[in-house]
């Protein structure tokens, strides 16, 4: 019961960010059509930016919404972790465009410093002031849930960087309006570029990081085999192997030695197991192996303390 009750609270999360996504994804389309056409009979390349940054708004969107449609499909024979790691391929496109999109604004910014082109103001801060109140707008309606869901982050983040750039934009027409500095155009061009590759950087290193499937970074390997050792009748732990399906579920795999038990005696060690695993470190799904004491055990992660030792002595 306590089962079907965790996958029905997903299913009703799943549907209502769906519905917050595709309302998102009607907004975001419909001014970049808006955007484009203010760009060009304003001659701004921050709107016009800010228009490519919003379509790739778009496809990150549609991609978040497909991918949390998809995380809610049943695990099967062919995928036994279900569609978690969906949201995590979605992360590293919408990173990997967004580094893109940073790269061309930067190479047609340098252009225009060279040669800035005139800049209609009242243009620029008018389309500027409503882009800035509809990506204020669909960013908050992406916020919930992305804290803990790589996927809905790396689409928060790009409506976020359209949130500050359309503000730039303003801000920028503002001026130009009173000093024809026309030149200020590409210069929050080149700012919004920055923001947007650093917070791509973080998305793109965080997917990867997910899909290398290395240890999460807020897990302390040797305190967590230090813990787990405290365990009344735990004489050893090898063979360990932690990692994520997606940013915010967890999985672990590890041989314990124990004393020659019976079942009944093996399942309590692994039940206190489960729960220091569950509480502490938050991982949702484990694989625990009860091995004897004198069993081999040279395996991939053998001894973790000796191995940490050795290698601060190599590297000593």
């Amino acid at each position: 019961m306590s089962h079907s009750h965790t996958h029905s609270h997903f299913g009703d999360l799943a549907n209502q960010t769906t519905k917050r996504l595709a309302l998102s994804l009607g907004l975001t389309a419909a001014f970049v059509v808006i955007e484009i056409i203010a760009g060009i009979f304003g001659n701004s390349l921050a709107l016009l930016t800010d228009a490519a940054h919003n379509f790739t708004d778009v496809i990150a969107l549609g991609l978040s919404w497909y991918a949390v449609k998809l995380a809610t499909q049943p695990a099967h024979a062919g995928k036994t972790f279900g569609y978690h790691r969906a949201g995590i391929l979605v992360a590293l496109v919408n990173s990997t465009t967004l580094i893109l999109i940073a790269i061309g604004i930067f190479y047609e910014a340098w252009h225009r410093f060279l040669a800035p082109p005139e800049v209609d103001s009242a243009i620029l801060i008018g389309v500027g002031a409503l882009a800035f109140l509809i990506n204020a707008g669909t960013a908050w309606l992406v916020k919930s849930g992305s804290e803990h869901d790589l996927n809905l982050r790396s689409t928060f983040l790009h409506l976020m960087g359209d949130v500050m750039s359309t503000l730039g934009a303003v801000i920028a027409g503002i001026i130009i309006a009173f000093t024809n500095w026309n030149w200020l155009d590409p210069l929050v061009s080149v700012l919004i570029g920055v923001f947007i590759l650093w917070n791509a950087w973080g998305i793109l290193r965080q997917s990867i990081h997910i899909l290398l499937e290395s240890t999460p970074e807020s897990i302390d390997m040797d305190s967590m085999v230090n813990t787990l050792l405290k365990v009344e009748g735990v004489r050893g732990v090898h063979d360990l192997h932690v990692w994520s399906i997606n940013e915010s579920l967890r999985a672990l795999s590890a041989h314990i030695v124990t004393d020659d038990v019976s079942i009944s005696a093996g399942a309590s060690i692994q039940q206190n197991l489960n729960e220091i695993l569950t509480h502490q470190y938050n991982i949702q799904h484990t694989t625990l192996q009860l091995e004897c004491a004198g069993c081999a055990h040279t395996l991939l992660f053998c001894d973790i303390n000796e191995t940490s030792h050795e290698h601060e002595h190599a590297t000593g």
